[in-house]
């Protein structure tokens, strides 16, 4: 089985080590997703803007393997407040509506930015057809 990894500028893969999304057999796994853009975080303090930039940051990662939201089986959502669960499910509901994949959302105690308040994870399926063809 070919093993596929996609690798984005966010500095935190560097320092940890880990690929933006990861491709093998039928499906694609992205992980550790924040809402940073070119780095920088985006909403501050703001759950519903984090969690909609932290989900289409994860999106775009599936953008190599010609995969987009509806291909998406599962979603997991890391808070940092319970407070943030309805702003956090606004942008997660705005995003997958069409195409609803099954859901986790956990409250953690804090992740390695303590600005963040956000993290995400998706999983997808790719049916043979759509893996891109390597010469």
């Amino acid at each position: 089985m070919t093993i596929e990894r996609v690798r984005t500028d966010n500095p935190w893969e560097d320092k940890i080590g880990f690929a933006r999304a990861v491709a093998a057999g039928d499906r694609v796994l992205v992980a550790g997703t924040m809402p940073l853009v070119d780095g920088v975080l985006q909403g501050e303090g703001d759950p519903y803007v984090q969690t909609r930039t932290a989900l289409t940051n994860a999106l775009a990662a599936l953008t190599p393997f010609g995969l987009g939201a509806d291909a998406v089986l599962r979603t997991r959502l890391y808070l940092t407040h319970l407070r943030d669960v309805d702003a956090a499910g606004r942008a997660h509901r705005e995003l997958f509506e069409a195409t609803p994949p099954v859901a986790t959302l956990v409250v953690v105690s804090g992740f390695v930015d303590s600005r963040v308040l956000v993290e995400v994870e998706l999983e997808a399926f790719r049916e043979q057809s759509e893996r891109p063809s390597h010469p």
